[in-house]
């Protein structure tokens, strides 16, 4: 079956889409940049590039990030990053449930012989 991925573009130089939204939730998951991107397989520096790219693209910070020490660091989002992933997960929803129909004609395209 097809699938739909969705970026959305936010200004001329901005954008999101499902690798930026997962690092976010991987960040949420783990408290953690480092753990975030050892776990989709990414450096740590472009996991951190991206974050401030986010950071950058809304203005406010979307992770809060403390420096490591004695106690470690740590992230998290903040309110603004869980209303961004909430609401990317409602678009990409509303988009895939519009275009349900069509992407099983598609597949039925595929499928017929």
């Amino acid at each position: 079956m097809p699938s739909l991925s969705l970026r959305i573009n936010l200004d001329p130089d901005g954008r999101i889409g499902p690798g930026k939204i997962e690092l976010l939730e991987q960040i949420a998951a783990f408290g953690s940049i480092s753990a975030a991107a050892r776990g989709m397989e990414m450096s740590y520096k472009h996991a951190w590039d991206l974050v401030e790219d986010m950071n950058r693209v809304f203005g406010k910070p979307l992770v809060s990030a403390q420096t490591g020490g004695k106690k470690g660091g740590g992230a998290q989002l903040t309110p603004v990053g869980l209303a961004v992933v909430s609401r990317f997960r409602a678009i990409e929803r509303a988009a895939a449930s519009a275009a349900a129909v069509h992407m099983q004609a598609l597949q039925a395209e595929i499928d017929a012989e």
